[in-house]
């Protein structure tokens, strides 16, 4: 609006300009070797009388010598512009006089002789014409800004309920599924960021009733698995506290004991490796150790069993190296992998523990041909407390644990395995050069 209203005067300004200009070279040409108080009484109207425009002139002191309509308005001769071009600017001046109710523009012209200022030239005209046009466009302008901001806070609060009222919504969700409600979902399917989030919210709410139904089954497992130990443990203590018990009964009876035992503080320490491993509470004592020897100790170990399986357990060690591990975990790991392939491995199969140097890493491959693994439970099977459907497997965990125990290794933990066909499980741990 500033710079419309700015164009229009400034236009006109430059139109009253151009017509003075008109008139002072009519009156250079023409009058100038009269004196401008004779020339204004004997030639009133000689070179302004093409003009439309009210006219005044004004000798060198500023007193008013003529006005074309015949007004004397104290409060346009007083106007700022006069003294302006009486030193020598083209001056303009935009106001209102007491003869018009209208605003007027004056724009006053030195009138020059030989470059000497013999007086003043002002041609004075209305701004009623482009005022109004000036107040037609600010009208315009004002109404398409209006109609526009309408639109805008319109649009505005369409979008900001289409985003607050899901959010509000998605809110209500988060807590009602923060009480314990994990049943509940989340209805919201659009393709945008509130879609996703939705999406996101109703997924995290399936794991976690996912995961709460696999602790529960967990919590179930080892309560069931802790019983058998302890009752057996109470019923042969109870048949063993009698006199009469004779000492075969005795011995069988601590036998089955220290057994249960066994296994009882077995299950607990796995229990205890689990939640010391899922916290973060573990640090490994590395040792560097012979490779060799090391792989001896668990065949010595696990090759009993095997034998009396009647399963083929064969260790080949192709690099004798030696490395910095924690052997305790590590062994944990070995035993536990390998307890899994006897215990899916019929009589009469084989299982191959082989060990070798790639690049810069040693790589156990821990392969059976036992019953293997289905596609469905492959990609779960390092889950916590995730067991198959034909585990025979106490609680879940173990592949948990070697899978941690391996992570802490900086090492890779992979299995592969066709149902039917039998497993192969890849253990790769980086060699940690010595300085």
């Amino acid at each position: 609006m500033v710079f419309i209203r700015k164009y229009y005067y400034d236009n006109m300004e430059n139109i009253l300009k151009s017509r003075i200009e008109v008139s002072m070279n009519f009156y250079n040409k023409y009058f100038s070797s009269q004196e401008l108080i004779e020339n204004v009484y004997d030639n009133v109207d000689a070179f302004w009388n093409e003009n439309n425009a009210q006219v005044e002139i004004f000798d060198v002191d500023g007193s008013l010598l003529m006005d074309s309509i015949g007004i004397k308005d104290e409060k346009l001769i007083n106007a700022p512009d006069v003294s302006k071009a009486l030193k020598g600017e083209v001056s303009r001046w935009v106001g209102k006089v007491n003869y018009y109710d209208k605003k007027v523009m004056a724009v006053s012209y030195p009138l020059e002789i030989d470059g000497e200022i013999i007086g003043i030239m002002r041609f004075i005209t209305s701004l009623e014409e482009i005022d109004g046009i000036i107040t037609n466009i600010m009208i315009i302008f004002v109404s398409i800004s209006i109609g526009v901001l309408l639109i805008g806070v319109t649009l505005s609060i369409i979008l900001a309920n289409s985003i607050i009222n899901p959010i509000k919504y998605l809110n209500k969700v988060a807590e009602k599924m923060g009480s314990g409600n994990l049943s509940v979902r989340s209805k919201i399917d659009s393709k945008n960021e509130i879609g996703q989030l939705s999406n996101t919210l109703n997924f995290m709410a399936n794991e976690i009733s996912r995961r709460e139904q696999l602790k529960n089954e967990f919590i179930s497992q080892v309560s069931h698995e802790l019983r058998t130990p302890l009752t057996a443990i109470k019923g042969w203590t109870i048949t063993l506290n009698n006199d009469e018990t004779d000492k075969e009964t005795l011995k069988l009876g601590f036998d089955i004991i220290e057994k249960e035992t066994d296994r009882l503080s077995l299950m607990v320490e796995e229990l205890l490796d689990f939640s010391r491993l899922i916290n973060e509470n573990v640090r490994l004592e590395l040792k560097k150790i012979n490779i060799g020897d090391f792989l001896k100790h668990i065949e010595s170990f696990m090759a009993p069993r095997a034998k009396k399986e009647g399963i083929n357990l064969e260790f080949i060690t192709k690099d004798d190296v030696n490395i910095s591990i924690d052997s305790n975990r590590l062994k944990q790991v070995f035993i536990n992998l390998i307890d899994n392939s006897l215990k899916f491995t019929e009589a009469g199969g084989n299982i191959k523990f082989e060990t070798f140097i790639l690049d810069k890493n040693i790589k156990f491959i821990i392969e059976d041909n036992g019953c293997g693994i289905s596609e469905e439970d492959l990609p779960r099977v390092k889950e916590k407390f995730f067991k198959g459907k034909n585990s025979n497997s106490k609680n879940g965990i173990g592949l948990s644990i070697c899978d941690e125990i391996i992570k802490l290794h900086n090492g890779e933990f992979n299995i592969y395995s066709k149902l039917g066909i039998g497993t192969k499980v890849e253990i790769i741990i980086p060699l940690i050069e010595e300085e």
